[in-house]
């Protein structure tokens, strides 16, 4: 059985971070990381967002192991109806700000047929920029073929995150 420890060790040697480097970055001791590694202990819960990103894999994969997929193919007669589907756009900006915009799928397929364009975020130039280059249209063809899940994550050159996921 895989534990956390081999979980922590195998993805920090993946990055070439070095046991000590590892435990600087988090404010911890040497010899916390190696408990950890050993299974001897564990990290504290607080600390886990951190480690995560660290080692370049989400908390519930470092927990458990389990590497989630976050985008899906979904065969036709397993796939909801287009009505009963959320459209979300997350923008996490360089400054902290956070904009979630949740859209029911079937007003967002209104609004293409209408010929609407990527919804721009109000004095966010770095963002709608980068929200500009989507092709809305195309991600949207791509959902009613039965792909699901985080479909796009863009950076910006401000360092703005924008994700679109669609459940």
């Amino acid at each position: 059985m895989e534990t956390i420890g081999k979980r922590i060790s195998e993805n920090r040697k993946r990055k070439n971070i070095k046991q000590d480097e590892l435990a600087e970055m988090l404010c911890v001791s040497p010899q916390a990381v190696s408990k950890w590694e050993n299974d001897l202990s564990c990290p504290d819960i607080s600390l886990l967002p951190k480690l995560s990103k660290i080692l370049g894999i989400s908390v519930d994969e470092l927990l458990s192991g389990k590497q989630e997929s976050s985008v899906v193919f979904v065969p036709e007669e397993n796939r909801k109806d287009i009505k009963d589907m959320m459209f979300r756009i997350v923008v996490n900006s360089s400054e902290g700000d956070k904009v979630r915009v949740n859209i029911p799928c079937a007003i967002v397929k209104i609004a293409l047929d209408c010929g609407m364009e990527m919804p721009q975020i109000s004095g966010n130039d770095s963002v709608n920029s980068a929200l500009k280059n989507l092709d809305l249209a195309k991600i949207f063809e791509m959902v009613e073929k039965g792909v699901i899940g985080n479909l796009v994550e863009v950076e910006s050159h401000e360092g703005d995150v924008i994700s679109i996921f669609v459940e």
